[in-house]
């Protein structure tokens, strides 16, 4: 009797380790997921502001040559 209650315990343990790595995993997605949501809007504005400065190049018309 000792053998089987020993296997469910462990088996327990085992699933209550893979519960807490979940866990663990689907907060460091979503961490992930706002840093990458981040980081677009900040390429977004770098483009805006790229393409502002180059059509305020091209009307002045002073283009590199």
């Amino acid at each position: 009797m000792f053998w089987p209650m020993l296997a469910v315990a462990l088996g327990f343990c085992g699933i209550a380790v893979l519960g807490v790595l979940a866990v663990r995993v689907f907060a460091e997605a979503q961490r992930l997921g706002r840093q990458v949501a981040a980081t677009t809007e900040r390429i977004n504005r770098a483009a805006e502001d790229l393409e502002r400065a180059a059509t305020r190049l091209a009307a002045t018309g002073d283009a590199l040559r």
